[in-house]
């Protein structure tokens, strides 16, 4: 099955470093969205949501700071400035207006990977106050979108993936339909119970891999879900 992998959005106006990007970051066990210009990678990080952007500011159209005041009114998603060396007086400006890091142009694979990885944990520790969440055997690496129980990596596609992480980072609490729906799946999905009934059987019997796991998603009829807190030695 498919598995989760965390989204970069590469923007960048030059066909060779986007295909050089994309090379490199896919062997790296990343899903790559380009872009060449800022318009369309303003709609990209609003459709498509990316983990983390990777962002040249001399783009064809807007200037990549003005990307980055637009990209801030709404979210908070990791933006990786790249520049060339000529145009390292612009990268104090962007990190002002929101840039989490700058990496200057031409760079090793290596320090880029470093620093994607830093800024993706940094992000998820600021999100839910962790990189990794726990509920008893079940483990969940949020900067690499995996999940082990009893700390054997178990695949899940992504919405099952995202289905998990809601209910792990709000373990113990009652979930309505209508919150699961919303927060998964978005606000027009939010009468779509039969759809949520199917994905939580899902979880469920992937979570069976240690036995009577499941039964950590409990339903109230009519109201939603919950996951219990599990105990670490829970059969």
């Amino acid at each position: 099955m498919i598995e989760k992998k965390n989204t970069i959005l590469v923007v960048d106006d030059e066909d060779e470093i986007r295909k050089m990007l994309n090379i490199f970051l896919d062997v790296a066990d990343f899903k790559v969205v380009e872009s060449e210009n800022g318009k369309q990678a303003i709609r990209l990080s609003a459709s498509v949501k990316p983990d983390l952007i990777l962002l040249d500011l001399g783009l064809p159209d807007i200037d990549g700071k003005e990307v980055i005041q637009t990209i801030r009114q709404w979210s908070n998603v990791p933006i990786i400035v790249l520049t060339a060396r000529s145009e390292d007086m612009d990268a104090a400006p962007a990190l002002n207006l929101g840039a989490d890091d700058y990496v200057t142009k031409p760079f090793s694979a290596e320090v880029l990977l470093a620093r994607i990885n830093a800024n993706l944990r940094k992000s998820v520790v600021r999100e839910v106050g962790e990189p990794d969440v726990v509920n008893g055997p079940i483990r969940m690496d949020l900067v690499r979108h995996e999940v082990f129980i009893d700390e054997k990596k178990v695949p899940f596609t992504p919405k099952e993936y995202d289905l998990l992480r809601f209910f792990l980072v709000n373990r113990g609490r009652m979930l309505t339909h209508k919150q699961i729906l919303k927060e998964v799946w978005g606000p027009a999905h939010v009468d779509d119970t039969q759809y949520l009934r199917v994905y939580i059987g899902q979880v469920r019997e992937k979570l069976e891999t240690k036995p009577g796991l499941s039964k950590s998603i409990v339903s109230e009829s009519g109201i939603g879900y919950r996951m219990e807190i599990v105990a670490e030695t829970a059969a």
